[in-house]
């Protein structure tokens, strides 16, 4: 403390100084310009400093570190530490992250292993733990966490409370697990997720202890929430992107309960558009002031996860800050994480310890798929049949004529924009395998398949014939997990997802030139429609709490009515 106090006061050198910096002030929205000593990993002043290594910034802006209020690391398809190399350039130095993804399939010890695999990294991984595993009763996972089992993270330093709250229902109707998973959080942050609710059931999911929200659609979603006090998370990712909507709500009155994040970001994205950077420079070229736009990405985030010496250029704050060349543009030039520069230019200047993935390994465990495991048998005069929108998660329930697909022996064969899909439970070998037909996904002469299948992630594959579709599943039970594309009884590509059929092992880069060549021969050999990403799109047909109609493993699904239906209407 001591030697802090003489540093402070300019009696002793400090061990960085940052020179000639325009120094973004969060706290009176001013830009100073100035000098930042850092010791020990601390902002200790600003003004005019001398240090033992000093840096000059050339009147560059400096901002406070970056914060992901809430992202699935696992919709990178990387390891955390790999998704550190790619978020840390862009100035995110903090991240928010619910593990759902891999606790569907490997629970409590998913959930850990990226607890571990965050560890020693230049970007801090703080947890909420997940409170909807599995998302509904719906479907079979992996896992099933109950109070009893969230209990053994509550006192984790890194776990900051209870991950979004997608069983709103559950809440409203006082179902008794759901408020005992409340009840034990009621002292941390609980997140929310409950769109479309309003009104009293608005009041009650608020009441229930929910103080955040990031499935905001609509400015009238968004006000209704801040209203009742909730944090809004403003999200930009690669399946929903709602800040140009929602940042016409923000003013000098509210930005303090508004938040950036960007829950679900695919590799490309990450690559291309960056992360949470991507969402300051949206909402300044929606005329949000620059400095409120970092004040929603840094301060406010770090104040609503009460993470203590984040969020800020001060003394006493942590020395995460990011170097930025100009406020337009907003190109990111360094960043430090406690005092020490670990990216520059958009590259990492760190590497990623190697680490023991086995225990999240092998998690394709079916029983053998045949041909009349696929059959559809059709009965009486219509179908029900999940109709895709245009770049949309959102499905229709749309009801088909018999006469006009294609029968033989009772089973379908084909129809007119139809293709076969089916969601085969790949966690416990039971055997449990839901059919349904899907239109408009454009499909022809092979087969789709993934075991990235939102929430439960279980085994998803679509095609317009059975040989492929069986090849496709076989294929992603031979490398462990991950996605394939299969035409004409060949497999044409694969990206392997070894750690629990989510995530790879290989840089991100990798990931994302696999992808996209697999992207490519969906679209131009198989013909998918370009109205819709082919892996995206099927990963989110299994996702039983996002409109309107979807498919488990236990069969077809309706949202809206919270139950199953027949195929066969």
């Amino acid at each position: 403390m001591e030697r802090v106090i003489s540093i402070s006061k300019g009696e002793e050198k400090a061990e960085l100084v940052l020179k000639n910096a325009n120094i973004i002030n969060v706290f009176t929205n001013e830009i100073i310009e100035g000098d930042v000593a850092v010791f020990q990993g601390k902002i200790v002043g600003i003004g005019e400093y001398e240090g033992e290594e000093e840096m000059d910034l050339e009147g560059k802006y400096l901002a406070p570190g970056f914060v992901d209020s809430h992202v699935h690391i696992e919709s990178s398809m990387v390891t955390p530490g790999q998704f550190a190399k790619a978020v840390v350039p862009r100035g995110v130095t903090t991240v928010i992250t619910d593990p759902h993804e891999i606790a569907n399939v490997k629970g409590i010890d998913g959930i850990r292993y990226m607890l571990e695999e965050s560890e020693d990294l230049p970007l801090d991984v703080y947890v909420m733990a997940s409170s909807c595993v599995p998302s509904t009763p719906f479907e079979n996972a992996g896992a099933v966490l109950e109070a009893e089992d969230l209990k053994k993270l509550k006192d984790d330093e890194r776990v900051l409370g209870l991950g979004e709250m997608m069983n709103y229902p559950g809440v409203i109707g006082k179902d008794e697990k759901v408020l005992k998973k409340l009840e034990l959080f009621k002292d941390k942050i609980i997140d929310g997720h409950g769109p479309l609710i309003s009104g009293k059931e608005l009041n009650a999911y608020v009441a229930a202890g929910v103080k955040t929200e990031h499935e905001c659609s609509t400015k009238e979603e968004m006000l209704e929430r801040l209203r009742l006090g909730m944090y809004i998370h403003i999200r930009e990712g690669s399946a929903a992107k709602n800040l140009r909507e929602l940042i016409q709500v923000v003013n000098k009155d509210n930005l303090r309960r508004c938040i950036f994040c960007t829950d679900d970001k695919h590799p490309s994205d990450l690559l291309k558009d960056g992360s949470i950077d991507h969402n300051i420079r949206l909402a300044i070229k929606e005329g949000i002031d620059p400095i409120d736009c970092i004040k929603m990405a840094s301060l406010n985030a770090a104040e609503v996860y009460r993470l203590r010496g984040k969020g800020a250029i001060a003394p006493g704050y942590i020395a995460d800050m990011v170097v930025i060349d100009n406020l337009d543009d907003f190109n990111i030039v360094k960043v430090f994480k406690e005092g020490k520069l670990v990216a520059e230019n958009n590259k990492a200047l760190f590497s990623v310890p190697s680490r023991d993935n086995a225990s999240m390994k092998n998690t394709v465990n079916i029983k053998k798929v045949k041909i009349d495991d696929l059959k559809i048998s059709i009965k009486g005069n219509k179908l029900n049949v999940i109709k895709l929108l245009s770049h949309s998660l959102i499905t229709e329930r749309a009801v088909r004529d018999v006469k006009d697909i294609v029968v033989e022996d009772g089973y379908f064969v084909k129809g007119e924009n139809l293709l076969k899909v089916a969601v085969i439970e790949r966690h416990n070998k039971t055997g449990n395998i839901g059919l349904g037909l899907v239109e408009d996904f454009g499909l022809e002469n092979g087969a789709i398949a993934s075991t990235v299948a939102h929430d439960s992630h279980n085994l998803i594959v679509i095609g317009d014939n059975d040989k492929d579709m069986i090849l496709a599943i076989e294929e992603l039970e031979r490398v462990g997990g991950g996605l394939t594309i299969v035409s004409e009884r060949r497999v044409l590509g694969t990206l392997p997802l070894s750690i629990a059929g989510l995530m790879s092992e290989e840089p991100l880069e990798e990931v994302d030139e696999k992808l996209n060549k697999m992207l490519d021969m969906a679209y131009e050999k198989l013909k998918v429609s370009r109205n819709i990403d082919p892996f995206m799109t099927l990963s989110f047909i299994a996702l039983p709490v996002i409109p309107e109609i979807k498919l488990t493993d236990l069969g077809l699904f309706d949202v809206g009515e919270f139950k199953f239906i027949e195929l066969n209407q």
